[in-house]
């Protein structure tokens, strides 16, 4: 796979923000890196969601509060700047004050409410915890998860960009989705859809996959 230098950049933003993510599930505070990377990966994937540029820049600077990063970053870091690849072409990003979330963001991730937002119970039954990152296709979430996957087809979660939602063993919880954004094709995940959302029949035909394969749902007996 040959990649040009706009690509390998990303991949390097995507594989520090992920390293910067695993660090603050531990309970670390992040460095400068880590920080600039996490805030520039979400302005990157909720382009990629399709929002517009000031949407993506909202997002990014929700991501991160003061209280989740070492002393010194906050005032080395003023603003962070990313190209990324929006519906209408790429564009340069600014994200002043990165890190405005309150303090309460270190506990949990924030609840975005946006329009057409869903609330679904969720059961984890395996016997380890299990966790979602905010823009993966809920549809195809965990096989041990079980919830009304029909009810989840074409959301994720409305959470921050780069959150992610911890589902305990044996534990049931409440959780809101919002529709995918952008020009609503899915593809890899656990590979259930692999192509337009909104294509007629594609809905049946990932639900036929994903109980053929396995995957608890709540409106199967």
């Amino acid at each position: 796979m040959k990649l040009n230098e706009a690509e390998r950049d990303r991949l390097l933003i995507y594989l520090t923000a992920e390293l910067a993510r695993t660090r603050r599930r531990r309970g670390l505070r992040l460095n400068v890196v880590e920080a600039t990377a996490l805030v520039a990966d979400a302005v990157c994937e909720a382009a990629r969601d399709g929002r517009r540029l000031a949407e993506a820049v909202d997002i990014a600077r929700s991501v991160l509060g003061e209280s989740e990063v070492l002393p010194g970053v906050v005032r080395a870091v003023p603003e962070v700047r990313v190209e990324a690849v929006f519906d209408d072409g790429s564009r340069l990003a600014v994200v002043r004050d990165p890190f405005r979330a309150g303090p309460a963001a270190f506990s949990g991730p924030e609840v975005v409410e946006l329009a057409g937002e869903v609330v679904l119970e969720v059961t984890n039954t395996a016997a380890v915890p299990i966790s979602v990152t905010s823009h993966f296709h809920f549809f195809e979430a965990n096989p041990r998860l079980r919830f009304d996957r029909a009810a989840a087809y074409g959301m994720h979660l409305a959470v921050t960009a780069g959150a992610a939602v911890r589902f305990e063993p044996g534990g049931t919880r409440r959780v809101p989705l919002v529709p995918v954004g952008g020009r609503r094709v899915i593809i890899g995940f656990a590979g259930l859809v692999d192509g337009p959302l909104d294509e007629p029949g594609a809905r049946e035909r990932a639900l036929e996959k994903a109980r053929a394969c396995g995957y608890l749902d709540l409106g199967v007996s």
